[in-house]
């Protein structure tokens, strides 16, 4: 029967959820809380006279409303006061840790300017990632207008071929009306990504945190999600102070 199946999707999305909720991932867990309750919803709608049944689905869809109503206002109130901090680790080997994963929850139309510090966008494999990055921005953030990179030239390497492939992403990201503004620092370490909305995301390793596939014909090697990672440690935090460009 066809709510089984959507029944089963929610239970995972659910499930997923729980997990995040109790890793204090609360921003991750509340968009799942919310994808879960509305496949549960549909299963609902599409359930027959099982009165028994109909009360169960309910019984968990208020249970789940209540705790996500309970996220955001936690949320809510720790962005006011200035003090919202989330911190996870990304153990060694693990996978379905691709940026969406990450931040792709705090992504949306709201987000116009995006600031990324990360000392290594310099390898042919770290432009890529941060291309994907960038492609990630462009889906999730409708009234993106402006990316803005301060990274180290590749001084081992070839200063030249790094700026010019850079230089060749400024100009595929004008097609979509988003300016990309590089800045080549010699001094630079620290890594942080900065959302006009307020959100600020920290990456031990930066966007390159990811293993490399045996070649370009693994799987994983397009997908990020599906890539095996690096131990690095994740901090999301929410300050009141940034504003739009």
């Amino acid at each position: 029967m066809a709510h089984i199946g959507v029944e089963a999707s929610a239970v995972s999305i659910l499930k997923r959820a729980v997990d995040y909720d109790q890793q204090s991932r609360y921003t991750s867990a509340l968009v799942c809380y919310q994808e879960g309750i509305q496949l549960l919803l549909d299963v609902l709608k599409i359930t027959g006279d099982d009165e028994q049944k109909r009360q169960h689905i309910r019984g968990r869809i208020k249970s789940y409303m209540d705790r996500a109503e309970e996220i955001k206002r936690l949320i809510q109130k720790e962005k006011d006061a200035g003090t919202f901090t989330e911190k996870f680790s990304i153990p060694d080997g693990s996978r379905n840790f691709g940026y969406e994963a990450i931040m792709g929850q705090l992504l949306d139309s709201g987000v116009r300017t995006v600031e990324v510090e990360d000392p290594y966008i310099m390898a042919t494999h770290q432009i890529i990632n941060f291309i994907k990055f960038c492609e990630m921005l462009i889906i999730k953030c409708k009234n993106l207008s402006k990316i803005k990179l301060m990274t180290k030239v590749n001084e081992r390497g070839s200063p030249a071929e790094q700026k010019e492939r850079l230089s060749q992403l400024a100009t595929s990201l004008k097609t979509h009306k988003v300016d990309l503004e590089l800045i080549f620092s010699t001094t630079l370490h620290d890594r942080e990504i900065r959302f006009d909305t307020g959100w600020i995301v920290k990456i031990g390793r930066g966007l390159d945190y990811f293993k490399p596939t045996p070649s370009m014909f693994s799987v994983g090697h397009f997908d990020l999600n599906l890539r095996e990672c690096h131990e690095t440690t994740v901090n999301i935090f929410h300050t009141k102070h940034l504003r739009h460009n």
